[in-house]
């Protein structure tokens, strides 16, 4: 049942997320191309409370969550390889989507105390005038990232450590809940700062490891590249060749990327920049470095080991990655990947946690530091349910709702796309006048 519901909205959801990015890509003149001008948007004057570039490492914080690992493993295991080129097709294609979505995050913000909120609840209320839209909205966001994202990092986190120290599942739940709980205590300012030295320091580092295998089995990548594009165009069994796979990397390429779910728009709003253009363009930087940096180094380092004489069972995705390491590296790669789930999960649960607070800050704004309280100890409640529930059932919830919050922001960034032609023809008149 679940699996048809997902087939279904996930269909629905690829259609709307291509047209809009295609649509956005000709209206922008094919703004994911324009790498020099997505520096620029890091400059702010005066003294700011966050940065532009704290922002961007909470959106990527989000992004490149173990999905960047389990998600790939998962998406090749089921989808074939042909699902990394639809990966690599649909993040380019989309990457418009998280320009534009930025960009009215930052045009509809509010302010919130010494700091900003905003996101698709506040530009479908206020651009829109659909308040009964935005609040079914936050509660999905709310329910996808605490009940979903939130626990997947948790339940990969322990698979992880499980396979290399013998622990309950239930004390690891209870540990990751309380290095979360120590963060997320700090409000928006505490994550954006701990994302601000998390996101480079784990992303240097995972890219370092990644680097060395693909040169050590360089030999093999120009034959990898060329059964990744062949399997992508399989029409040999074209119902589970092409169609599967296309769908597959789609969907995990817009899980890496959460280009078009509107999720990175919460973060864009947070920054001090008034600069919308700029502050969409530096958001595409982020859909890069994890879509088709981390996530193609996963895929590498999968694909050069013999992962297909091994059977997985209630297959999380973290076990393929797990063998690879350990057939590249042997004990040493064991011990850094459950070094890089740590920090990549721990990433995602911190941002992802504020997501579920910018809901929760939306459907009541006068909610009291208690509330959030509140909301704080579900969540930690949560972590600990993850580290034992069960890995193929939590996908299936978070399919699902991702697939719904996409229908609904791609609607209503392009119900919303005069807004954004009128902010890009203002950015390239003044661009005009300073050359």
């Amino acid at each position: 049942m679940l699996d048809n519901i997902n087939k279904i909205l996930w269909g629905i959801a690829t259609i709307f997320l291509v047209t809009s990015g295609v649509y956005f890509s000709i209206k922008t003149h094919f703004v994911q191309f324009k790498f020099k001008e997505m520096f620029r948007g890091f400059k702010v004057k005066g003294q700011v409370k966050i940065t532009p570039f704290q922002s961007l490492m909470m959106a990527t914080a989000a992004r490149i969550g173990v999905g960047s690992l389990a998600g790939v493993a998962l998406a090749i295991y089921v989808g074939g390889i042909g699902s990394i080129f639809w990966l690599w097709i649909s993040s380019i294609i989309t990457a418009p989507n998280a320009f534009v979505e930025s960009c009215l995050g930052v045009i509809y913000k509010e302010k919130a105390g010494i700091y900003y909120k905003g996101g698709p609840s506040y530009y479908i209320d206020k651009g829109l005038g659909k308040k009964g839209l935005a609040k079914l909205y936050s509660i999905l966001i709310m329910i996808a990232y605490l009940l979903g994202f939130l626990t997947i990092q948790a339940n990969t986190i322990t698979k992880s450590i499980i396979t290399k120290i013998n622990l309950p599942p239930l004390l690891i739940g209870i540990i990751i809940a309380l290095i979360a709980g120590s963060i997320i205590i700090k409000g928006v300012k505490g994550i954006a700062e701990t994302t601000g030295k998390l996101v480079p320091l784990m992303g240097i580092g995972y890219l370092i490891v990644s680097i060395f295998i693909i040169l050590v089995n360089i030999d093999k990548i120009p034959l990898i590249f060329l059964s990744i594009i062949k399997e992508a165009f399989n029409f040999k069994s074209l119902g589970a060749g092409v169609i599967s796979s296309m769908i597959i990397g789609v969907q995990r390429g817009i899980f890496s990327s959460e280009a078009g779910i509107g999720s990175g728009a919460i973060a864009s709003a947070t920054s001090d920049s008034n600069n919308p253009v700029g502050q969409g363009l530096i958001q595409i930087l982020g859909i890069y470095f994890t879509s088709l940096i981390v996530c193609t180094s996963t895929a590498f380092i999968i694909l050069t080991s013999n992962y297909t004489n091994f059977s997985f069972h209630d297959i999380n995705g973290i076990e393929i990655i797990h063998y690879a390491l350990d057939y590249h590296l042997g004990n040493i790669g064991q011990w850094i990947l459950i070094i890089a789930i740590i920090l990549f999960a721990f990433s995602t649960v911190i941002t992802g946690y504020y997501y579920g607070e910018s809901g929760l800050q939306y459907l009541y704004p006068k909610c009291k530091s208690k509330h959030l309280l509140y909301l704080k100890i579900i969540t930690l409640i949560l972590l600990i349910y993850g580290s034992i529930a069960s890995a193929n059932f939590l996908w299936k919830i978070v399919d699902i709702f991702v697939a719904i919050m996409a229908i609904i922001n791609i609607y209503s960034i392009m119900s919303m796309r005069k807004d954004i032609q009128y902010e890009w023809d203002q950015y390239k008149i003044k661009k005009q006048h300073k050359t």
